[in-house]
């Protein structure tokens, strides 16, 4: 059964960004949904497909997780501000509830700013582009910002200060109930703890900003100066995940030690699997990339945190989950 209804209030909210990012002097653009590389990132598992063509030679492809290693090499080139609205791909993930393989992403890139002006950048644009006719309660109070440190301790009662050794973080697991194998990752021990605990705990009546992840977690966002933490930070509404957002690493040496080592752990956590390898993009730690904030939203979730829903399977006119029941 399809709903109209909420069909024409994703139609209405993309033409609000749209409307919103252009009138703030933002570049739209569009880029490629199949690439030949992709950014090594060993959480995320991508589709592949393959090229044939008698003349060039037919070789594999790759259906974009984001369109970040696209909009970076704009970035580079000179674009100024950007944004766009497309479609993502992402396999191996749930099906309904919160998640789709294909879902649309909002992706915008400010030049100039930080990840704590992209805060405020991005109240200002959910506040502004709401579809008409929606008053969703969480939009009427204030946005919570605080520090992973801070929810941690909160939460769970865990020290980040002292997390960064590893027989601590696994004692505090131990300590919360859940056993760390002795060879199981930082990320691993960190992350169980995080879902398990300050993750469900998060407040759902409002915008939450939760700031300045751990350095261990690998990503192409700056190290905060003097502390063990990235400039990054993740956006949750009524309990789901909705955005997240780095201050952008431009530095060339530390983009390429990055791909070095995260392509090396993705093969080694892959070897032996049926799932894709893809290679990483040679040109892409080479790009002088300006001082710039970039930030992506999924949109099926947005909308339907603005609509009062805790899933977004009834927003999609076609959802995997129904086209594989067929």
């Amino acid at each position: 059964m399809y709903d109209f209804h909420a069909a024409r209030k994703r139609s209405e909210l993309l033409m609000n960004i749209r409307t919103h990012f252009i009138g703030k002097g933002y570049l739209e653009v569009s880029t490629p949904t199949l690439s030949p590389y992709l950014i090594p990132e060993p959480t995320i598992k991508a589709f592949g497909t393959r090229f044939i063509n008698e003349f060039t030679g037919s070789r594999d492809l790759y259906l974009i997780p984001s369109p970040e290693i696209f909009m970076k090499k704009l970035l580079a080139a000179g674009s100024g501000s950007i944004f766009q609205i497309s479609e993502c791909f992402r396999n191996s993930e749930q099906l309904g509830n919160i998640h789709n393989p294909e879902f649309t992403m909002l992706e915008y890139y400010t030049v100039g700013a930080d990840d704590n002006d992209s805060i405020g950048i991005t109240i200002e644009m959910i506040e502004r582009t709401k579809p008409e006719g929606t008053d969703a309660p969480w939009l009427k109070e204030k946005p919570l910002v605080i520090t992973m440190h801070e929810a941690m301790w909160k939460h769970a009662g865990v020290d980040m200060d002292k997390a960064e050794d590893i027989a601590y973080l696994r004692k505090e697991a131990s300590r919360l109930g859940l056993e760390a194998a002795e060879d199981e990752s930082w990320d691993d021990t960190f992350n169980r703890i995080f879902l398990t605990y300050t993750e469900p705990a998060l407040p759902k009546d409002r915008e939450v900003y939760l700031t300045e992840y751990p350095d261990r977690i690998a990503c192409l966002a700056r190290n905060a100066e003097g502390r063990p933490t990235k400039k990054r930070w993740e956006m949750y509404i009524a309990g789901m995940e909705i955005a997240n957002c780095y201050d952008e690493e431009t530095d060339k040496a530390e983009t390429e030690r990055y791909f070095s080592a995260e392509y090396s752990r993705m093969v080694k956590e892959r070897s032996g699997t049926e799932d894709i390898i893809p290679p990483p993009d040679p040109s892409f730690p080479g790009l002088s990339i300006p001082p710039s904030s970039g930030a992506a939203m999924g949109l099926d979730r947005l909308l339907a945190a603005h609509l009062g829903l805790n899933c977004i399977e009834p927003l999609l006119l076609f959802p995997l989950s129904d086209m594989l029941r067929q």
